[in-house]
């Protein structure tokens, strides 16, 4: 199944809902699919146009969502508007939803162990009927770890990798060849929402897009990470520029 695209600083964004979208998994878990999901926000988006090995990792996504109004916003400047945000969290969560339904097999990628473990705690006890065949920190030698091999052997349907930006999505493109089946998502801070270490925001916050703004009030820290986003939004006025010559 084509899906139409929306090309956002040269990200070619899926034009899904998140419900369609989660639907779409389904269907390629169950016909035994391999898939690779990027969640994008403005940060990925710019990260991908500063490093052109990145742009070219990402490309090998057979999707790419919008998690953040900030790409919803952008996608309607330029008059080719996205449905809406496909967040990283509501899709891990609508996955394990998924999962508990139909007893599919997870993995688990990233995170302190201490994390890692509180976050598989967690999955056990609200959706007992998942099936977690294995995890496995976010600390190791890159060039020198049997996980790729463990996650082959193990088949699982869904693999949650949250090493954060841009080792999650490398780690994804250089390994995929190796599996026969299975979705492979980079989640960036999931583990730390599910492990209770991080709370998502309110849905009142959620509603008026101000979701960046309340993580940014919970962790300061953030500030640096924001300043992409007011070179995200002049670049977007730029394509939309050259758009009209």
């Amino acid at each position: 199944m084509n899906h139409k695209q929306v090309t956002i600083l040269g990200v070619p964004f899926t034009h899904t809902n998140q419900n369609d979208f989660v639907q779409l998994l389904k269907q390629r878990i169950e016909s035994e699919q391999k898939t690779f999901v990027v969640t994008a926000n403005p940060e990925i988006v710019m990260k991908a146009n500063e490093d052109s090995n990145y742009m070219d990792t990402i490309k090998q996504a057979n999707y790419i969502v919008a998690d953040g109004i900030g790409v919803v916003k952008a996608a309607k400047i330029l008059n080719q508007p996205l449905p809406e945000r496909v967040t990283g969290y509501d899709t891990v969560m609508d996955l394990l939803n998924l999962a508990n339904e139909h007893r599919y097999r997870i993995y688990l990628l990233g995170a302190k162990q201490e994390v890692l473990e509180k976050a598989v705690n967690k999955i056990n006890t609200n959706y007992p009927n998942a099936n977690i065949v294995g995890s496995h920190n976010g600390y190791f030698d890159w060039n020198h770890n049997q996980i790729a091999e463990e996650v082959a052997s193990l088949q699982p349907d869904i693999v949650l990798v949250a090493l954060g930006l841009p080792r999650q999505e490398q780690w994804i493109a250089q390994h995929i060849a190796n599996f026969n089946k299975g979705i492979f998502i980079g989640v960036g801070g999931v583990f730390d929402a599910l492990a209770g270490e991080v709370k998502r925001a309110p849905e009142i916050w959620q509603k008026l897009n101000l979701e960046w703004f309340y993580r940014l009030v919970k962790q300061p820290s953030r500030w640096k990470r924001m300043l992409v986003l007011p070179h995200f939004v002049m670049k977007i006025y730029g394509q939309k520029v050259k758009g009209r010559k």
